[in-house]
């Protein structure tokens, strides 16, 4: 049962205990790594694309890669919905180990595989199934890792509690950018197609074993235990979501569209995009794309105890509307110009932050603890497979046929409906979950 607590007590804000504090930089770290883990795949596809597709044209190689990015994303809802449930019956922090492990696995089986010439069409089939354990195991992290946060927060503060779920992916592909600003600045070129790109996949995998023993060393959240105690987890997650929530959780598709477009456009492909509209290098793309997201990371914070303050509608109205008018002058303006890219890279994140910074906590607010992590896993990993992983495919195919200019309209569009679904979903500041 879910009741609205007083303004004047969410105006209150009272700080976070330590032990609120230590479970929020458990899930936030473990999030950072496992995106990490995620990104480098898009990171450093222009070096490894043609081990693993070999053509005689370069766009034809990376356009594969790209096409395998997105069955990974395909992955996503099937994790989202298997450890979701997982996360709701036997508990969020055995969700977040799972998750983690399955993550930095695959990445290590990335950075030792044999590439086309030594294995022939075995090369391609690892990869493939390697990224769909990522998937896999990033559906099921969102879901988790924000009901963890907003679990391990009072109602006053979940706005900045949840801002930090999107604060840790956004760090993740920080991470990845600066190993591939690293690596690209201090390894050659002809080095880094060579091998140089398999180094990037093992710091990942590294970094996501090492994150295990710090999220073993949380306490599960106290709702979570309160479910046990009344055997409110013993339901079937998946279909109480389907048969008792359907509602919200199709909400949670239209709340995770625009943003997952733009998230994915700005976050994770602006390197690649710019380097493929403009010519500008990798190198420059890169530091520009690290520059832009160092910048949200200030942001997003300060967002989520805006979203505190304010509500959560003013906020994502505020990304959609204006995600929606720069689309056009942002592409149309971006040029071979690394000031330009990084100007241009940043206002995009600054507006995107609107929706970093609140998705995890509006999304989580939408349902009852039993079906909690499956009822943010599931609808999530749809939107993200939908408006995020085929992203690098379009933007990559478009520019293949020369019509990329045009992938502002798609951009504007998604964005126009966000505007729609922001304005008509129901406020959730405030209320007290059970």
């Amino acid at each position: 049962m879910e009741t609205t607590v007083s303004s004047a007590a969410v105006s209150s804000t009272p700080s976070m205990t330590r032990k609120q504090r230590r479970a929020i930089f458990a899930a936030a770290l473990g999030t950072i790594v496992e995106f990490t883990d995620w990104i480098v795949y898009a990171t450093f596809a222009p070096f490894f694309s043609h081990h693993f597709f070999p053509a005689n044209d370069q766009r034809v190689s990376l356009l594969s890669t790209f096409a395998i990015f997105a069955v990974g994303f395909v992955m996503r809802p099937v994790g989202g919905a298997v450890l979701g449930a997982f996360a709701d019956r036997y508990g969020r922090k055995r969700g977040l180990i799972i998750s983690v492990a399955m993550m930095a696995s695959s990445s290590f089986l990335i950075a030792v595989c044999p590439d086309y010439s030594t294995i022939g069409i075995f090369a391609p089939v690892v990869l493939v199934v390697a990224r769909l354990v990522q998937g896999f195991a990033a559906g099921g992290e969102f879901g988790s890792a924000s009901t963890f946060l907003i679990e391990s927060a009072s109602p006053e503060r979940r706005g900045l509690a949840g801002s930090w779920q999107h604060f840790a992916v956004n760090a993740g592909v920080l991470l990845a950018a600066l190993i591939g600003a690293v690596l690209t600045s201090f390894i050659a070129k002809d080095v880094m197609s060579s091998w140089g790109w398999r180094i990037g996949f093992a710091i990942a995998g590294a970094l996501g074993f090492a994150v295990l023993f710090v999220r073993a060393a949380v306490d599960e959240t106290s709702v979570f235990k309160s479910s046990v105690a009344s055997h409110a987890h013993a339901r079937n997650p998946l279909s109480a979501l389907f048969v008792e929530h359907r509602r919200p959780a199709v909400r949670v598709v239209g709340i995770a569209m625009a943003g997952n477009l733009c998230i994915y456009l700005w976050l994770v492909m602006f390197p690649t995009l710019a380097h493929l509209l403009t010519g500008i290098s990798l190198q420059d793309a890169f530091i520009a794309s690290v520059i832009s997201i160092a910048a949200s990371l200030v942001v997003i914070p300060f967002l989520g105890i805006l979203s505190d303050r304010v509500g959560r509608k003013p906020v994502l109205v505020a990304f959609a509307a204006g995600s929606a008018l720069y689309a056009w002058p942002a592409l149309h303006y971006l040029s071979n110009n690394f000031w330009n890219a990084t100007a241009i890279a940043t206002i995009g994140m600054m507006l995107s932050s609107g929706f970093a910074a609140t998705c995890a906590t509006v999304m989580a607010e939408q349902f009852p603890s039993h079906v909690r992590a499956t009822g943010v896993a599931l609808p999530y990993a749809i939107s993200v497979a939908l408006f995020g992983g085929t992203l690098p495919y379009i933007v990559t195919a478009m520019s293949t046929h020369g019509v990329a200019d045009l992938l502002w309209v798609y951009i504007t569009a998604v964005c126009s409906l966000g505007v729609v679904v922001y304005a008509r979903m129901p406020e959730t500041r405030g209320k007290t979950l059970d």
